[in-house]
């Protein structure tokens, strides 16, 4: 599983021109799932998205986690973060998961998250979306499952 989280001020994602999902400041997370992901793997994953401390305590450290800021949530599907692209130039995407067990897993994701954050928001997944976003620093942070699990 592999996520991307970006500290964000404000994002949403849209649908055929129509918002699904927006969030105050919190977390944009891009989410990828592969075939050897399991439920075990996805609560390591959001256990440490969600205790990530990356946000300003009151001397400007990035101490506080995003429930010490009331931060917000926005999970977006992205089996592009699987990408291959060791031949030619067109990435393959043979490493994503199977999109029958990924959403399953993201649909997880989402209900392991709500739990914890009141305003978890999120796209539609296999939908073609737009995201719009400001990064707050700008602060990413990448989350490889074969690095932490």
């Amino acid at each position: 599983m592999k996520l991307v989280i970006q500290r964000v001020k404000t994002a949403n994602v849209s649908v055929e021109q129509k918002v699904v999902g927006a969030i105050k400041q919190g977390f944009v997370v891009f989410a990828g799932v592969c075939d050897s992901d399991s439920y075990e793997i996805a609560d390591k994953m959001i256990h440490k998205m969600l205790h990530l401390r990356i946000f300003s305590d009151e001397n400007g450290k990035t101490n506080l986690d995003l429930k010490s800021v009331n931060g917000e949530l926005l999970i977006i599907s992205q089996f592009t973060l699987y990408a291959d692209c060791r031949k030619g130039n067109r990435p393959s995407f043979t490493k994503a998961g199977n999109p029958e067990f990924a959403k399953k897993l993201y649909e997880y994701i989402l209900k392991k998250c709500s739990e914890e954050i009141p305003n978890t928001a999120h796209g539609v997944f296999g939908a073609h979306m737009e995201v719009s976003l400001i990064n707050d620093g700008p602060f990413t942070i990448v989350l490889d499952s074969d690095e932490i699990c």
